[in-house]
């Protein structure tokens, strides 16, 4: 299957764009002063358990999503131009 020029970019840019999203999500999650994320004695919540658990698959699926644009954008620039 050969990809677009614009659907390969932003195939790239979206996985980019999730690495960093979710980066800084996890990161705020780990600090969470709210009481959400962490009970009284510091252990974790499901609350906790199910972000992350969004957070590594999103980062999984980021990265397929920005590794099947990155070889698009390559595929491009290898292939002659018409």
């Amino acid at each position: 299957m050969k990809l677009s020029r614009p659907v390969s970019w932003f195939l790239l840019a979206f996985g980019v764009w999730s690495w960093f999203i979710w980066v800084t999500f996890v990161k705020n999650l780990w600090q969470d002063g709210s009481g959400l994320a962490f009970d009284d004695a510091g252990a974790p919540t499901a609350y906790f358990w199910v972000h992350l658990t969004l957070a590594i698959v999103s980062f999984l699926l980021g990265t397929a999503i920005g590794v099947i644009g990155f070889r698009g954008v390559r595929a491009l620039r290898r292939a002659p131009r018409e």
